[in-house]
């Protein structure tokens, strides 16, 4: 990940490695900050291994894998306690050290899969920003921190094109009963650019496009209106899917259901009722409609808890609608293919998808024909949050937009 001033794309940025150093405090961190200048300052947790940790409990003793996880365990703790004294987060620390004058930051987020690198966007507008793998990673900070001061050189090429507009995709097949009652399947159209966003959210998207091809070949007249929403943005902070609701009281108002697909290529293996105590009684009844063979690896959840991020049914799913998350089997989604460049089109398996889509244009049908409307009743009681304090339901957030010019 990076960022550039225009104009300085092509030169390339020769420069020795430091790591961010463990002071006692913002003032300490205030006082050191001229240090920065002119060098790279490597902010990331600098990982042990990067080796998978089954391999090290398949093949290493006992006594070495626990010494290796405990070890790693007080250490990233370490870390983040070090960049917690600076005064600063993950997001502000690059934009301090930019303006103290550093060459470049360079960061690493190893998912634990071999040969991955999970790659996010930069904070920086002027000084690069350089996502390194695990293993060159962890050399370069292990020669800073033995005083080798070792010399890097980087260049690539970037381009500021100012704000570019984002739009949803949404499609629509009116309800011939109960028009004003809605069922949406949901998924994010936009993808992470380290690889083409194969599994975040490519499946998802052709999941809910053939689900409503197939709804308009057999169910042209459903009972509810059936919605189906692409949401930009959503990486972004589900910019898409909340302006979406914050645009469309009305269908919020009158959810029916919400199925949202995000993550990975495999069947369809968990389903929440998101912290409506009444709202399994419904689900449980569609799902016994449907053929064994499409859920025979669900796991139901009951009541569950409402979504808080992370995908776009939190946008809705914080009004207390019943929008309900639909998980699929890992295929190794977060050691392999989630925000990195191996989100490719070949670790698809698209008999899983269409069987999903079955399962999708199944649920819709019977969430449209339900002669009961799922209820609202929240459970009173929500697991204890951080800190251990009493967990609340999230409220419900504003996009984030940009007005256009006045004419």
């Amino acid at each position: 990940m990076l960022a550039f001033s225009p104009g300085t794309a092509n030169r390339p940025v020769r420069g020795e490695v430091i790591v961010l150093p463990d002071l006692a405090d913002s003032a300490a961190f205030r006082t050191w900050l001229p240090q920065a200048r002119g060098k790279f300052v490597a902010v990331s947790f600098p990982e042990p291994t990067c080796r998978p940790d089954s391999a090290w409990q398949s093949y290493a003793m006992a006594a070495t894998w626990n010494k290796l996880r405990d070890g790693r365990s007080a250490a990233r703790v370490a870390w983040a306690q070090r960049v917690m004294k600076t005064g600063a987060n993950s997001r502000t620390l690059p934009v301090r050290l930019e303006e103290a004058g550093a060459l470049g930051i360079l960061t690493s987020s190893w998912p634990g899969g071999y040969g991955t690198t999970r790659v996010f966007d930069a904070s920086t507008h002027r000084a690069p920003m350089f996502s390194l793998s695990c293993e060159d990673y962890g050399l370069v900070a292990r020669l800073a921190q033995n005083n080798d001061h070792p010399i890097v050189e980087a260049s690539a090429e970037a381009e500021f094109l100012g704000d570019q507009p984002t739009f949803n995709v949404v499609g629509e097949i009116p309800g011939s009963q109960l028009p004003n009652e809605y069922v949406l399947l949901s998924a994010h159209l936009d993808s992470w650019d380290a690889g083409s966003g194969a599994t975040d959210n490519g499946t998802g998207t052709v999941i809910m496009m053939e689900a409503m091809r197939i709804l308009k070949q057999v169910y042209p007249a459903p009972r509810r209106t059936i919605l189906v929403g692409h949401w930009d943005s959503e990486e972004q902070g589900l910019n898409g899917s909340r302006g979406f609701a914050a645009d469309h009281p009305n269908v919020v108002q009158g959810m029916q259901a919400l199925f949202n697909q995000d993550n990975g290529t495999g069947r369809v293996m968990n389903i929440s009722a998101v912290g409506l105590v009444n709202a399994s009684g419904n689900l449980a009844r569609w799902l016994s409609q449907v053929p064994t063979d499409l859920i025979r690896d669900l796991r139901f959840g009951m009541p569950g808890m409402p979504a808080s991020g992370g995908t776009d049914n939190a946008s809705f799913s914080c009004a207390g609608t019943p929008a309900f998350g639909i998980g699929s089997s890992p295929y190794d989604y977060f050691a392999y293919t989630w925000h990195t460049g191996r989100d490719t089109f070949d670790k698809l398996n698209f008999d899983d998808v269409k069987i999903n889509a079955t399962l999708v244009a199944m649920l819709t049908y019977l969430a449209s024909e339900d002669a009961e409307q799922v209820s609202r009743v929240r459970r009173g009681v929500l697991p204890q949050g951080r800190g251990g304090q009493p967990g609340t339901w999230p409220e419900c957030q504003q996009p984030m937009r940009t007005q256009p010019p006045a004419q």
